[in-house]
């Protein structure tokens, strides 16, 4: 999977790109229990170890990810 692939995914979640940092990509929501965010990398592959990463700190499941593609 793309970064860009992994952010279309989030904003369809929820999360808005809040800034930009170098390579890092911060996003953001709100959610009942507060707000949540995530950082992700732009490179062309995001890894999988990676991904599992961006989505333990976004609070969001795989099931519930993939679902938003």
């Amino acid at each position: 999977m793309s970064d860009q692939e992994a952010i279309r995914a989030l904003e369809q979640l929820g999360f808005a790109q809040i800034r930009q940092r170098g390579s890092h990509v911060i996003l953001k929501r709100q959610t009942p229990a507060g707000e949540a965010g995530c950082i992700v990398s732009l490179h062309r592959e995001v890894e999988i170890d990676t991904l599992a990463g961006i989505l333990k700190q976004a609070q969001v499941t795989p099931e519930k990810f993939l679902e938003s593609q």
